[in-house]
């Protein structure tokens, strides 16, 4: 495998930086959160669609409708990924919004045990334990703040389980296609379902202040672009253990920036949820992947 020009490893560890943006710019956003799923899509697909036309046009054109039927339905998923995340900061912590959704390889990996007959070992399982300790812990340290935090805890969670839902779909499709052939279809029909849903519940699509549009821009260029479609082009140099363990950092990140940014400042039980969480989700993706490894 040719080297690329960029190291993979320094690319990770910048991505979850632009990822970790991400719930910054949604708070700082002046709209309703479909709308800013709508244009975080909507700018994210506008600046890919002619890389995607000039490189890869042929595979697009030539794309089975097997494939294409499947790369829709990563769309809904990631449609709902969004809707219920972006919603949930509306109604909870940074902190624990952040830490929540990022239970998704949790649900990834179980659904490999479900669906493709991957093994979890028993360590594997000890690591999930403390990973759903964690979020029960963020529960009840929320539920004591008040029943909206609880509220936006459940988005989170379900955001987590329609982003791993979305990564369980594209993980067999993405054998078979190139990068931006699959992105541009996954983001394009998000993008369509979601504006579907923000007109079915009439909200306005416009105005909004400029510093909300730019918030729109940096959305899609940063966590979108420059966050998870560079850890899809990571996982062809970097084992995705790595990858998926590197994306925890992003409710750190994310946790500091919004101590700076909107001076909040985690609880002691978002704090003790969220390092059950992130040290229950290593053990269990390192022993997964070893596992796999030996099968």
């Amino acid at each position: 495998m040719a080297q690329p020009a960029i190291n993979p490893h320094l690319a990770v560890v910048l991505s979850v930086l632009a990822v970790s943006f991400g719930s910054i710019f949604i708070k700082a956003a002046d709209a309703p959160p479909l709308i800013v799923a709508v244009y975080r899509l909507g700018f994210t697909v506008l600046l890919l669609a002619p890389v995607t036309l000039v490189t890869s046009w042929q595979e697009l054109r030539t794309m089975r409708r097997r494939d294409f039927l499947l790369a829709c339905g990563a769309g809904l998923l990631l449609a709902l990924h969004f809707a219920t995340w972006i919603t949930s900061l509306s109604y909870t912590s940074i902190a624990s919004s952040t830490v929540l959704v990022d239970m998704h390889p949790l649900f990834a990996i179980a659904g490999g045990y479900l669906f493709f007959q991957e093994k979890i070992s028993v360590r594997g399982m000890i690591g999930a334990a403390m990973a759903l300790a964690g979020s029960i812990v963020i529960g009840f340290g929320d539920f004591s703040v008040g029943g909206k935090a609880l509220y936006g805890d459940f988005l989170a969670f379900a955001g987590a389980f329609f982003v791993a839902g979305y990564m369980l779909v594209g993980r067999g499709v993405r054998n078979r296609l190139s990068l931006f052939p699959y992105i541009i279809v996954v983001y394009s029909v998000a993008m369509v379902l979601l504006i579907l849903g923000a007109l079915a519940l009439r909200l306005p699509f416009y105005p909004y202040p400029p510093v909300t549009w730019l918030m729109f821009l940096l959305l899609a260029v940063f966590p979108t672009i420059f966050g998870h479609t560079v850890f899809n082009w990571a996982l062809r140099y970097v084992n995705a253990s790595v990858v998926s363990v590197s994306i925890l950092g992003e409710p750190v990140g994310a946790s500091i920036l919004a101590y700076f940014f909107f001076q909040q400042v985690p609880t002691a039980a978002q704090v003790m949820g969220g390092l059950l969480i992130i040290c229950g989700l290593v053990v269990f993706i390192f022993s997964s992947t070893a596992n796999n490894r030996e099968n």
